[in-house]
């Protein structure tokens, strides 16, 4: 089974990656998504890695960049606009219950749980917010931001640079599949910081 608009929309993603502008467009990318825009970089990383392998780590970089300072604006959304701005993107995205178990656990754990969030499927846009929302010190959350989505670009470009078109072609086959599957972990993802 396939969705057509998948394709169309895989088709577009994949042609941006490789045009000479693809970066600014990954940067932009990267930079709302860790405050308030729903689609992850990743989409436009590992086709750019695919498409010009001999400029993944280059990429990688420019991501990991756009994500930092995304996420630093994400924290003065929470420091200094959460009532205005952050509080409606929280409930966007229904994360109401948890941006609450989030707030206990930067209480009990700080910047390791904008490490973990920066990594994983967590949304980084609630752990942005949140790290402003209740002050955490800005240069363990910016160094905790630029380790974390660094480590995850670096590896997500790297993976794409070195497997490439092989892994392309199983997505291109599969792209239901595997749309289904990111949006499986997505889900995931929200699930684990609600029930923490």
């Amino acid at each position: 089974m396939d969705l057509p608009f998948l394709r169309t929309l895989y088709d577009r993603v994949l042609a941006l990656a490789a045009h000479p502008r693809a970066r600014v467009w990954l940067f932009i990318v990267a930079f709302a998504e860790s405050s308030v825009f729903p689609i992850p970089p990743d989409v436009i990383l590992a086709p750019m890695a695919v498409a010009r392998p001999d400029r993944w780590l280059a990429s990688a970089l420019v991501c990991t960049a756009g994500s930092a300072l995304g996420g630093v604006a994400g924290y003065l959304i929470g420091w200094g606009l959460f009532e205005a701005v952050g509080v409606p993107i929280i409930e966007l995205y229904a994360m109401q219950d948890a941006y609450a178990r989030f707030r206990e656990l930067y209480l009990a754990y700080d910047w390791m749980v904008v490490a973990i969030a920066g990594f994983t499927p967590i949304p980084y846009k609630l752990a942005t917010i949140a790290s402003g929302a209740v002050q955490m010190a800005i240069l363990p959350f910016v160094a905790a931001s630029v380790a974390s989505r660094g480590a995850r670009f670096l590896m997500v470009a790297l993976v794409a640079a070195k497997l490439g078109p092989p892994v392309l072609a199983v997505i291109e086959r599969r792209l239901t599949l595997f749309t289904i599957v990111f949006l499986v972990l997505l889900a995931g993802g929200f699930a684990v910081v609600r029930y923490l």
